[in-house]
């Protein structure tokens, strides 16, 4: 049964889902992001198709492989924003959900984007930060299968019910 959030007027929200859905549960974020879809009864983003908003166009949800740092200019345009992804376990908590700041921070990997270097980004070009958070789900099994792990698999029904409760919050006071 969809759930239905109220859509007047509110926060223009972006939820972005990301990871590599072919390497188990680093896809999470791709189911979350398809389940809170299915949930809101809006199209589901897919591979051929990873942006889609709601009628209104208040709410867009992306799923990508990676951050990439023309997503900045994406994230310039919301207000509140949901960054999702997987985590190996070296954050401590299985479901893990942090407010974020922009902070522009140094990598090892010429690949890797972290949410909070993305808002910087955001703010330093755009002059725009929104208030943002990193939905973090443990993955316990990364081997070369689109199927999530069934510990993964129960956080993720978790995150999404969080993502719901947020949405609910979008509300401009």
């Amino acid at each position: 049964m969809p759930l239905f959030v109220t859509i007047s007027p509110m926060k223009k929200t972006l939820i972005l889902g990301y990871g590599n859905p072919d390497r188990q549960d680093d896809g999470v974020a791709w189911t979350i992001i398809k389940e809170v879809a299915e949930r809101l009864a809006i199209i589901q983003p897919s591979a051929d198709e990873p942006q889609v908003s709601s009628a209104d166009g208040y709410l867009t949800m992306i799923i990508a492989l990676q951050l990439l740092p023309e997503m900045a200019e994406l994230v310039a345009q919301h207000e509140r924003v949901s960054f999702v992804d997987a985590h190996t376990g070296r954050v401590p908590a299985d479901l893990s959900i942090d407010s974020l700041d922009a902070e522009f921070q140094k990598s090892p990997f010429t690949h890797h984007l972290t949410p909070q270097t993305c808002l910087s980004l955001s703010k330093t070009l755009y002059g725009k930060s929104p208030a943002a958070e990193l939905v973090s789900v443990r993955g316990y099994e990364f081997g070369f299968s689109n199927n999530l792990s069934t510990r993964t698999r129960m956080l993720a029904n978790q995150a999404v019910n969080h993502i719901l409760k947020w949405l609910e919050e979008r509300t401009i006071p």
